[in-house]
C-alpha cells in the first residue's frame, strides 16, 4: 500500500514543484490561514485523482498485485499523509514569512479537507470519468465563496442551535467535531471500498 502511496508523489513530481509558489500565492493575497491550509491540503490528493481521471489508471491499477481493499486504503491513508506534509509545509512558509497562525487554523483546515474529502472521495468511483475532479474543484471554490456567508445567515436565523453550541465548552465543542468527521471518513472509505469492489473494468 505504501508504493501506491508514493507512486502517486512519483506521477506528481513535476507539478508538486508547483505546490510552494501555489501556496505564496494565497499567502501573499492576505487568504485566511484557515482557507490556506485547506487549499494546500486538496492539491496533491485531488490532483492524484485528476490523473488517474485522465489517464484511466483504474485498469493498470486492477492489474498489479493489490486488492481493490488495498488500492483504495491508499487513497484514504495517502490524503492523511499529504495532509500532514501539506500542513507541515505550509506552516513553514506562513512562519518564514511571518505571517499569523494558530493550532486552530490547522485544526479547522484540517477537518474541513477531512470532511470535504469524505463526501468527494465516493464520487470518483460512482460518477464516469471524465471532468469529475473539474466540477469537485469548482464547487470547492464555490462553497468557500459563498459558505460563510450562507453560516452567518444559519447563525442568525436558527438560534436555538446556535445558543446551544455557545453554550459548549472548547473541549467538548473540539473533540464532538473530530468524532464526527473521523466517523464520517471511515464510513466514506468503507463506502468507497464497497463501490470500487463491485465495479467492473
Amino acid at each position: 500500500m505504501f508504493n501506491l502511496i508514493r507512486r502517486d508523489v512519483i506521477l506528481q513530481k513535476r507539478l508538486l514543484l508547483t505546490f510552494l509558489p501555489f501556496i505564496l500565492f494565497f499567502i501573499f493575497m492576505d487568504v485566511h490561514p484557515t482557507v490556506t491550509f485547506l487549499v494546500a491540503n486538496i492539491f496533491i490528493p485531488y490532483n492524484a485523482f485528476y490523473y488517474d481521471e485522465k489517464a484511466e489508471t483504474n485498469i493498470l491499477l486492477n492489474s498489479l498485485p493489490y486488492t481493490r481493499k488495498e488500492i483504495i486504503g491508499s487513497r484514504y491513508l495517502g490524503a492523511i499523509v499529504y495532509m500532514v506534509l501539506a500542513v507541515g509545509v505550509t506552516s513553514l512558509a506562513l512562519f518564514a514569512l511571518n505571517k499569523p497562525f494558530t493550532m486552530t487554523d490547522i485544526a479547522v483546515g484540517s477537518g474541513l479537507f477531512l470532511l470535504f474529502a469524505a463526501l468527494t472521495f465516493p464520487l470518483f468511483y460512482i460518477l464516469k470519468p471524465g471532468h469529475i475532479t473539474t466540477v469537485i474543484l469548482f464547487s470547492f471554490i464555490l462553497l468557500v465563496g459563498i459558505g460563510p456567508p450562507i453560516m452567518s445567515f444559519l447563525a442568525e436565523h436558527l438560534t436555538a442551535i446556535t445558543d446551544f453550541v455557545a453554550n459548549l465548552s472548547l473541549p467538548v465543542l473540539y473533540t464532538g467535531a473530530v468524532l464526527a468527521i473521523v466517523t464520517l471518513y471511515g464510513v466514506s472509505w468503507g463506502v468507497t471500498t464497497m463501490i470500487y469492489q463491485r465495479k467492473s473494468f
